[in-house]
């Protein structure tokens, strides 16, 4: 119900909103209050049919049927932006928390490289919680359109590497855009060389490295406390 909420209040309108006989008034609800098309269709079905048809864990009774939204070709600007640049990654649970953690973080947009998993892909809508209806989604088709749409615009590219500097010791100038690579050959040759900065997260424990989703999340923050001292 949650997705479909937030999907709502982004201004998506769905092609048919699908309910079990308990959530029709919670159907007829959402239908008034986002002002539906009258062409909206509003199938009732068995508690069968919606368990098979919509493979979550712990159905909730609705779902709506929504038309993909287009990605926008517009990277959003501002002097103090932050940005994520996905490089290849293919897992839809890392990128999907990523999207949730930068929507967390007041990040500006979502950068896609073009073999990059979808971001509307069902796994990465429910690890977003929704974020992928708020945070602007960009692809870009290559490595030199990122090269021209972001240090073109005067954003300082970074890099999260083994070998980088410790993030909390670097000095950053916004807007920023940080990259995370794919989860198994990390950020290409080509866009490395591109980077102004490579960073790294101090890591006193056994452990040699975090997964994508999780280090983005130390890093995101500790660029938002940067940005916030740089204010």
């Amino acid at each position: 119900m949650r997705l479909c909420n937030e999907a709502f209040l982004s201004g998506m309108i769905p092609r048919m909103l699908v309910y079990v006989k308990d959530r029709q008034t919670l159907a007829l609800e959402w239908s008034g209050r986002f002002a539906f098309p009258e062409d909206t269709e509003m199938l009732c079905v068995s508690e069968d049919i919606m368990e098979h048809t919509f493979m979550t864990v712990h159905p909730q009774g609705i779902a709506a049927v929504i038309e993909a939204p287009d990605f926008s070709r517009t990277l959003p600007f501002s002097e103090n932006a932050l940005y994520m640049v996905s490089d290849g990654i293919s897992d839809p649970g890392n990128l999907g928390t990523i999207i949730r953690t930068a929507d967390a973080f007041h990040f500006s947009a979502v950068i896609l490289s073009d073999d990059t998993v979808d971001p509307f892909n069902e796994k990465a809508i429910r690890a977003s919680m929704g974020s992928c209806f708020h945070v602007p989604i960009v692809l870009l088709d290559s490595i030199g359109e990122i090269n021209l749409k972001i240090k073109g615009m005067g954003v300082q590219l970074i890099a999260s590497r083994l070998d980088g500097d410790p993030i909390e010791d670097v000095q950053l100038s916004f807007p920023a855009a940080l990259v995370v690579g794919n989860e198994a050959r990390g950020v290409s040759d080509e866009l490395n060389k591109m980077c102004d900065l490579t960073v790294k997260i101090p890591m006193p424990g056994a452990a040699e490295s975090l997964n994508a989703a999780s280090a983005f999340a130390i890093l995101a923050y500790v660029l938002d406390q940067k940005r916030s001292e740089s204010l």
